[in-house]
């Protein structure tokens, strides 16, 4: 039993009367669609860390690239679920792709009723590799479903994982099942397009070339730039943000491919994951 009080319009019936055009009715009350979203946000997964994140709180300053992936984050959002394509955030760490990721699927969720999800690429294969094991709680499917048949998922960090044929083949049945169903879907990574397909620190060798074309069919691409939020103090302004951006020096991202990638990419051979061959 509920610890509240009932709503006093509807009782705690989830709906009120009303009268229109002299006629009595009953209308679905906004506590019915508070709690539909609260239930929706409680089940999306959202890290705690994210859970304040809103497009209205996302401090922008001079940066075209990063203005106008903001600009598509909101106008996507503000559409949804009537979108053609998602979002693909690329970019070096700390420069909010996360966020605008997050936002965008809190807005969903509050605004449309949208049955969101968020993870972390690694998180899910983590679970999902769980229920490998005797006596694990849920099957693979029971992870998987969700995740696929979502109105709308986040898939943050795309290209973090340690590549392997599983790995490669996991995310392809993702990409791919929500590809054929046109369920968008937003991405982010640190892992740039590079006009070098072989170079093993490209976006394209580490998704695999047959998922980096779904991605492209399937999402928008907003790659940019810009201040590292996590070492500025708070409180931090837009013209400390536009300087800290302009003096900041970035390290190489490290080199996160093992040996056979390596080589597979050199040889042009067969990349062992649903991608079939380079070049291809």
């Amino acid at each position: 039993m509920s610890d509240h009080p009932p709503c006093p319009q509807c009782g705690g019936t989830g709906w009120k009367p009303v009268e229109r055009d002299g006629a009595r009715r009953v209308v679905r009350c906004e506590c019915w669609r508070t709690n539909v979203a609260d239930r929706l946000m409680a089940e999306a997964r959202i890290p705690k860390r994210y859970q304040h994140c809103a497009l209205d709180n996302f401090l922008v300053y001079p940066n075209e690239p990063l203005m106008k992936a903001v600009g598509k984050a909101r106008a996507f959002a503000e559409a949804f679920p009537v979108v053609e394509k998602g979002l693909f955030f690329i970019g070096p760490p700390g420069i909010g792709k996360s966020h605008l990721a997050t936002s965008v699927l809190r807005q969903a969720i509050e605004t449309r009723g949208a049955r969101g999800l968020f993870y972390d690429v690694r998180e899910l294969l983590r679970l999902i590799r769980s229920t490998f094991s005797d006596g694990a709680a849920l099957g693979e499917m029971e992870i998987l479903r969700p995740v696929m048949e979502a109105d709308l998922l986040v898939l943050d960090d795309l290209g973090a994982e340690k590549s392997s044929e599983w790995v490669g083949e996991t995310l392809n049945l993702v990409v791919n099942t929500r590809y054929n169903e046109n369920r968008p879907t937003i991405f982010t990574s640190n892992f740039e397009v590079k006009e070098d397909d072989t170079d093993i620190d490209s976006l394209q060798a580490r998704v695999g070339f047959r998922m980096y074309s779904r991605l492209h069919e399937m999402c928008e691409f907003l790659e940019f730039d810009g201040a590292d939020y996590r070492y500025c103090p708070p409180n931090t302004g837009p013209n400390e943000l536009l300087s800290a951006w302009k003096n900041q020096r970035r390290p190489k991202l490290p080199t996160r491919s093992g040996g056979p990638m390596r080589a597979q990419l050199k040889g042009k051979t067969d990349l062992k994951w649903s991608g079939g061959k380079a070049g291809n």
